[in-house]
């Protein structure tokens, strides 16, 4: 995990008194993540998480844990933001904004079946459907703008192959995201990072999405695609596993039906998928950030599924299967 911020039992008794959960009885580390800080709490009122932002700030802030709100008063399952006395959900633990949040129950289900990939479509349409309303604004801030500043400080850690795979992919999808047919796709809040390790699961029921910080408006096939890629493949090889892909957008497609326009962008919003957590492991990797327990991820994966998006198209969305 990354402990960029140290949180004592006697740092956390302290500052928790703000807060109706009754006193703190013990804080542990969460071994994922390499954004935020993130611990368990338990309290005389039950368990929770706390998580401590290194990158977001307050004023951003309130997009995510608002969004996180809205969609667990609409019957979407994630993890509720608690609020203080004062009725706040963002506050300041060693100068950093912080926040509390519920637990949810289960286990992250890191070999999915064909029925746990159905389960996770149909509550990723049922989530863009309830975020739909949201009156919060913020673009994906891990999105094409993004891509375009952060690939030139990259390239020179890069093979020649690899910086001309990155910047004809580059060209790609600036293209793309210029024309009439980008602009047609249906857009909202998105999780942006629904991995394996954002869901649980107890057994084959789905108990919730979470891990929200990479939240914002984008377009739904977007957050579809990063999932597939996930999801849906070997992991060691990259190669998707047509079963479990049918089976996630079946079940997307029955709650919230995909449109023509997005039929035709799915290869291109696939690779704009697999680009955008190559290209950030890259900048994690060669540009890592000071913490306590730091291992970025292997850049490698993603190169891998890029590789193999362009050169094999993947199931359609619907139809002709």
């Amino acid at each position: 995990m990354a402990v960029f911020t140290p949180v004592t039992l006697d740092d956390l008794s302290q500052w928790i008194s703000q807060f109706d959960l009754g006193k703190a009885h013990a804080i542990k580390g969460i071994s994922s993540g390499i954004e935020n800080t993130n611990f368990f709490i338990t309290t005389d009122s039950g368990e929770y998480v706390l998580t401590v932002f290194e990158k977001l700030t307050f004023e951003q802030l309130p997009f995510y844990l608002n969004l996180m709100r809205h969609l667990a008063e609409r019957g979407v399952s994630v993890p509720a933001p608690i609020a203080n006395h004062e009725g706040s959900i963002i506050n300041a633990l060693h100068g950093k904004p912080a926040s509390i949040v519920t637990k949810l129950v289960g286990e992250s289900q890191l070999a999915p079946a064909p029925v746990h990939c159905a389960a996770v479509g149909a509550m990723l349409a049922r989530m863009h459907l309830a975020g739909s309303n949201f009156p919060m604004r913020q673009g994906n801030l891990r999105g094409i703008q993004w891509w375009n500043e952060t690939a030139p400080t990259v390239l020179p850690y890069l093979s020649a192959e690899q910086q001309e795979l990155l910047t004809q992919e580059i060209a790609t999808q600036n293209a793309y995201a210029a024309s009439p047919d980008y602009a047609a796709l249906q857009q909202g809040p998105i999780h942006a990072d629904l991995f394996r390790n954002n869901v649980m699961f107890d057994g084959e029921h789905l108990t919730g999405f979470f891990d929200f910080y990479f939240a914002g408006c984008d377009t739904w096939l977007f957050d579809v695609a990063v999932t597939v890629n996930d999801w849906c493949i070997d992991l060691q090889t990259g190669e998707l596993d047509e079963a479990r892909v049918r089976a996630m957008l079946d079940a997307y497609h029955a709650v919230r039906p995909f449109t023509a326009a997005e039929q035709a962008a799915w290869q291109t919003m696939l690779r704009a998928g697999a680009l955008r957590f190559w290209l950030s492991r890259l900048y994690d990797f060669h540009l890592p950030r000071d913490a306590e327990m730091l291992t970025p991820h292997d850049p490698g994966h993603f190169e891998r599924i890029l590789k193999l998006r362009i050169a094999h198209p993947a199931p359609p969305l619907f139809g002709n299967h």
